[in-house]
């Protein structure tokens, strides 16, 4: 149980809406849904797919919105059991999650233009492909594991941790998945691939531990 009192009925809402998603996917791409399943530990579905790549694609941002909503819910459970206790409304919730997905589309979106100024784009948009894939599996992942959190077990600073453990291993997998699929191309473009990782890859992330470190 999460140490403040909180109505489980914005959680559920969520997770039901992320499941009908996920099974909508499912449903519609039988196909791609099975190979993607496999993504972390077979590279089929990543070749496969990168080569139809579109702006937008219907399958990812399906799955990119179930991911928002779990990496969301399972941010406030962090935050509320290790951190703090704060008061859960709808407004707070839709809040972060928006923030979540704004922040990623933009995200992408810049490393996107990046890519293009660096004349490195299919590189770029390979990676990012794969990043999206790994980041859309861990939805699925994470999504049942918040119901098992909120609807079935205590919680303990382990159990937390070892979440985010799961969550930063499947991150490295990507990156490792990457480095090894496009490692040719990596090396005729080094300067620029490690301009680009510590562009948008460390150097928020620094900026974000500074600024939790100085409140």
């Amino acid at each position: 149980m999460l140490r403040n009192i909180i109505s489980n009925d914005l959680f559920t809402i969520l997770i039901v809406i992320g499941l009908i998603l996920i099974a909508v996917c499912k449903v519609l791409f039988t196909k791609r849904f099975n190979d993607f399943i496999l993504v972390l530990g077979n590279s089929k579905y990543l070749k496969i797919y990168s080569k139809d790549q579109k702006f937008f694609d219907a399958f990812d941002g399906l799955l990119f919105l179930n991911f928002v909503m779990a990496i969301s819910i399972f941010g406030f459970i962090s935050y509320n059991y290790l951190v703090a206790e704060i008061d859960i409304t709808k407004i707070l919730l839709l809040k972060l999650t928006a923030i979540i997905a704004i922040v990623l589309i933009m995200k992408t979106l810049v490393e996107r233009l990046i890519g293009s100024v660096f004349e490195i784009d299919f590189l770029i948009d390979n990676y990012l492909f794969q990043k999206i894939s790994y980041k859309n599996f861990l939805g699925i992942i994470l999504m049942p594991l918040n119901a098992i959190i909120i609807f079935s077990v205590s919680i303990t600073n382990p159990l937390i941790y070892g979440i985010w453990a799961v969550i930063v291993f499947v991150f490295i997998i990507g990156i490792i998945t990457t480095v090894k699929t496009y490692q040719n191309l990596i090396k005729q473009n080094m300067f620029y691939f490690i301009l680009y990782l510590c562009a948008l890859e460390i150097a928020p992330y620094v900026i974000l531990y500074q600024i939790g470190m100085h409140d």
